[in-house]
């Protein structure tokens, strides 16, 4: 009889770039090898339910082509010929052609060029401790929060608010600009518990019929770029028919009645006209969340990535302040809670280290920079070397004709510290193998809830790999570059950290497993004053004074309405381009992460453009024809999938593919722009314009 190996469960969190940082119990059964990841019942958000293609993270763990040794690229960029060379090989020459264009050109022709694929703090952080050591450019994060953050701030004075958890306590969910069955599970958790055990409604609003939208009672598919004239019209209805709370109005909001008296024309035909939402769903709407006291507003990321993404944000914040949500266990509003945290991250980034003078470069413009545009370079010296970690540039960022014109520069020398061999990693002159986090020690947070936790090492790195902080301080001292942190691991440096954050030590957080860190009632509702000095809820906002993390001025702020409206600055549709595209996230992807299991390939088959019947009739189009997709910036190769749950005139594109799963290997970020979104920077990835035409060749299969 074969005897069954025991299997040891063991705790960690989920480090990708989602909101809902899931806590996990893991399967380890031994110390190369671990088997089912699930939620764990353990902590109060994740609740036992995690997604679908973190349930399967053995595919990646243990994926056989992993990245395992260091690379020297051998042919062409691109080519994906490569070979294989020692840890030591790869840091002296790194560091050699680092120092190499400091010389000539100066320190700040070196970017370290970082993102979000791991939110762990130590494995993220270490880019920018280098980058402020050295004086290189240092990172403008841009491509995802900062609009987001911007718009929600304006209203509330901080990123944060109601216990995510008190959605089960609702009778109405609102959930505004996410897709949360594909992107954040969690949060249908606890929209389906205040279904079951309350009879709760869940309204959903957002540019087409996605799977989130299929599990709601009220569906708002409106255009995009549209949700402030939807949120005007809305709020239109609740003063006119007396749902407003005029109370909570007097006591907690800045201007009520120049709201109520600049919302006197944006009637629901106004909003209908811009929206496409019609007037008498526009009414229900409104009467739904002026009739329900505990209505909770639950926003999303993906309305803010468009040009008047942060005006959208704040005007749809607004409703809540209307009604008096705030003040009812089960209403108000949330979208992260980035604010309650306070991590002191001095050491982990180099703060101490930090020269105002070094130049900032904006990660969305990308491909400007690499291409030598003099706006986006500031005015300084051209970007020579690059060691790129926790990104793949050349499928996510926008303009990608200009970003892979910048990677296949000859005099532009690019490492690359990655799992496996992304497009990105491809392009590099040096490719070095990185731990996944199961394979180092880690600190996290949860930003869509409340819960902060070290993430051990559970199992041994497979091959040579190594984590992002052993990368960077073994190569900081090639640079002979001096900082604390570098002399650390990265337990000792979350160790630290945590100490210096008022949050004790490491073990006492790990014997915690997850620490819940939300705010009591009354701070989480605001019902001792907002977070602005006034203590008001702002409905009229000074854009250039939004108290957010990041804040460098940019794109046209200083023409963003003070009061919330429709800003119509977006990339209208016109003769050449008939209709507007948004980008929206793939279930079975997240950015790029997950393009290699094959679970998440075969469920999203190929890159697809969703299209309404009416238009692709007039198009003489049939359903899984081959279609480009195109504007001034590039064309895609797409198969046309025909629905009515987008607007006429609108095409979703699911995504992100591989740039190489399309046919022409031309991926959907050719037709994104990188044009600067006020107030401070951002990504319109949802904001575009474009043609569409049959391909004249036949589908596969």
């Amino acid at each position: 009889m074969n005897q069954r190996t025991a299997v040891d469960i063991r705790h960690s969190t989920c480090p990708h770039d989602c909101p809902s940082a899931c806590a996990l119990d893991i399967e380890v059964i031994d110390r190369s090898t671990i088997g089912r990841v699930r939620g764990s019942n353990r902590q109060s958000y994740t609740a036992g339910v995690v997604c679908a293609k973190v349930a399967r993270y053995a595919e990646r763990v243990h994926h056989p082509d992993r990245l395992l040794h260091p690379l020297r690229r051998t042919g062409p960029k691109g080519s994906g010929s490569f070979a294989r060379i020692s840890w030591e090989e790869a840091l002296d020459e790194i560091a050699a052609r680092f120092n190499a264009a400091e010389a000539e050109f100066g320190a700040e022709s070196v970017w370290p060029y970082h993102y979000a694929g791991t939110m762990g703090l130590v494995m993220r952080g270490g880019a920018d401790r280098l980058a402020n050591a050295k004086n290189y450019s240092r990172f403008y994060s841009t491509i995802c929060s900062n609009v987001a953050w911007t718009g929600y701030a304006a209203g509330v004075g901080k990123v944060a608010g109601v216990d995510p958890r008190e959605m089960a306590k609702s009778d109405l969910i609102v959930i505004w600009g996410t897709n949360p069955v594909s992107t954040q599970v969690n949060v249908m958790t606890h929209a389906a518990r205040a279904r079951k055990e309350r009879g709760a409604k869940i309204a959903a609003v957002d540019i087409y019929d996605n799977d989130t939208m299929k599990q709601a009672d009220i569906r708002i598919i409106l255009r995009p770029g549209t949700d402030g004239a939807f949120a005007c019209g809305v709020m239109h209805v609740l003063f006119r028919d007396g749902l407003a709370d005029r109370a909570y109005l007097a006591r907690y909001t800045d201007c009520p009645d120049d709201l109520e008296a600049h919302l006197q024309s944006r009637t629901p035909e106004w909003a209908s006209a811009i929206c496409g939402v019609p007037v008498t769903e526009i009414e229900a709407f409104a009467h739904a969340v002026g009739q329900t006291p505990r209505s909770f507003f639950r926003l999303g990321y993906g309305f803010t990535r468009s040009r008047n993404g942060a005006v959208q944000m704040h005007a749809a914040l607004c409703i809540p302040a209307v009604t008096g949500a705030w003040q009812h266990e089960g209403g108000g509003a949330f979208f992260n809670n980035g604010a309650i945290f306070g991590f002191d991250k001095t050491l982990i980034e180099g703060r101490d280290a930090f020269s105002p003078t070094s130049r900032q470069l904006d990660q969305s413009k990308l491909g400007r920079i690499l291409t030598g545009d003099v706006e986006a370079l500031c005015g300084g010296p051209p970007v020579k070397a690059m060691l790129i970690q926790n990104t793949n540039p050349m499928s996510v960022a926008p303009e990608q004709s200009l970003v892979h014109q910048g990677f296949a520069r000859e005099d532009l020398f690019v490492a690359v510290h990655e799992q496996f061999l992304t497009e990105t990693a491809r392009m590099a002159d040096i490719v070095l193998p990185a731990t996944m986090f199961l394979e180092h020690d880690d600190l996290y947070y949860g930003g869509g809830h409340q819960h902060i936790s070290v993430g051990a090492e559970l199992i041994d790195p497979p091959g040579e790999c190594r984590n992002n902080h052993e990368v960077i301080r073994t190569l900081a001292r090639r640079l002979g570059v001096q900082h604390a942190a570098f002399d650390m691991t990265p337990r000792e440096l979350i160790d630290v950290t945590l100490k210096q954050s008022g949050q004790g030590g490491i073990e006492a957080l790990e014997a915690e497993l997850w620490r819940d860190l939300q705010p009591d009632f009354r701070a989480s509702h605001f019902l001792d004053g907002f977070a602005h000095p006034d203590g008001k809820f702002h409905f009229r906002v000074d854009w250039d004074c939004v108290d957010v993390p990041r804040k460098i001025l940019s794109g046209p702020w200083q023409q963003m309405p003070e009061l919330p409206d429709h800003w119509a600055v977006i990339e209208q549709a016109d003769a050449r381009h008939p209709f507007r595209l948004a980008t929206s996230p793939a279930r079975s992807f997240l950015n790029t992460t997950f393009n290699e299991t094959p679970s998440s390939r075969a469920r999203e088959g190929v890159p697809m453009v969703l299209i309404h019947p009416l238009d692709a009739e007039q198009l003489g189009l049939a359903a899984n024809e081959v279609v480009v997709v195109g504007n001034d910036r590039g064309e895609t190769v797409l198969t046309a999938k025909l629905s009515e749950g987008v607007q006429r005139g609108v095409l979703i594109a699911e995504s992100l593919f591989p740039n190489v799963a399309h046919r022409g290997g031309r991926g959907i970020n050719v037709l994104t722009s990188a044009d600067s979104i006020a107030p401070h920077g951002g990504a319109a990835f949802h904001d575009n314009k474009v043609w569409l035409r049959k391909s004249g060749v036949a589908p596969a299969g």
